[in-house]
């Protein structure tokens, strides 16, 4: 009977996770649960983008007029603006060589509005034209197993599109071409934020799958070593070592996630003290 009543708080527990978790991503989007592991991040990765946009504009040698379309893009910000600035980029140059990059502005723009439908048909054409670049494998894959619904048709299929691309963007990563643009500091920094990202993805996508120890694996090295773990991994993770029973690992976990200020501050102490109450049960 102790057994089984574990078992089942295990799993009441992981259901409860659904709504919280939920309502956790779509905090992370908006910002406000502080510096997430996520992919639209504020700091290097603007910058980056930024200065990026500034070298292509002026190494690639495009036809003024491209250049110019391409710029106007990129300086517009107004949401609607922009989208209908990046569409007719894309309409009168194809071939461009900036194209790829008017793609990644939209997939960020459309992932900003959680305008899924485009956020995916960007990200696909920004890969068709450049299947190495690893913002967007390790955005694509992360947002994938974050807003994934079960009850999708393609659902399984999605879970398996998330862990290629991400274990591709692992592959990658260290060989990225650093931009002139960014100090070895800066690269450093966004190649580190990129492999987290991709690790925490992975554990989402196994999470999803029930393949927790997998999950464990990716999680703890998305969140060992790192000055601003993401909340969401955390918790995951707590959830994760509590259905392997592994629940003093599980405490520290939830533990730690509940001294991160935001949304899942209460959640995560309840996991924790949860976690040391199926701790006491299988002791008995």
């Amino acid at each position: 009977m102790r057994l089984a009543s574990v078992h089942v708080a295990v799993r009441l527990l992981s259901v409860s996770f659904a709504a919280i978790f939920i309502f956790a991503t779509i905090s992370h989007a908006q910002g406000t649960m502080g510096q997430p592991a996520g992919p639209i991040n504020a700091g290097v990765e603007s910058l980056q983008t930024e200065l990026h946009m500034l070298t292509d504009v002026q190494t690639q040698k495009a036809d003024p007029q491209e250049a110019n379309a391409y710029t106007a893009f990129y300086k517009a910000n107004e949401p609607a603006k922009k989208i209908q600035l990046g569409n007719s980029f894309l309409q009168k140059y194809p071939k461009s060589p900036l194209a790829e990059h008017v793609d990644v502005g939209l997939m960020n723009l459309y992932y900003s509005q959680q305008d899924w439908k485009n956020f995916y048909t960007s990200a696909d054409n920004a890969l068709a034209l450049k299947a190495d670049d690893v913002d967007v494998l390790t955005t694509v894959g992360w947002v994938i197993p974050h807003f994934y619904n079960p009850n999708d048709a393609d659902a399984d299929s999605q879970l398996d599109k998330a862990e290629k691309l991400e274990k591709h963007a692992i592959e990658v990563i260290p060989a990225m071409p650093k931009p002139s643009s960014l100090s070895d500091a800066q690269f450093a920094t966004l190649k580190a934020q990129r492999t987290i990202q991709a690790h925490s993805a992975l554990g989402l996508v196994y999470f999803r799958r029930e393949d927790y120890d997998d999950s464990v694996k990716e999680l703890q090295q998305s969140t060992k070593d790192n000055p601003a773990p993401d909340p969401t991994d955390l918790f995951v993770l707590g959830v994760d070592l509590q259905s392997l029973k592994r629940y003093g690992e599980a405490v520290d976990a939830f533990n730690q996630c509940a001294q991160i200020a935001g949304g899942m501050q209460d959640r995560c102490k309840q996991g924790a003290d949860e976690a040391k109450r199926l701790a006491s049960v299988t002791k008995n």
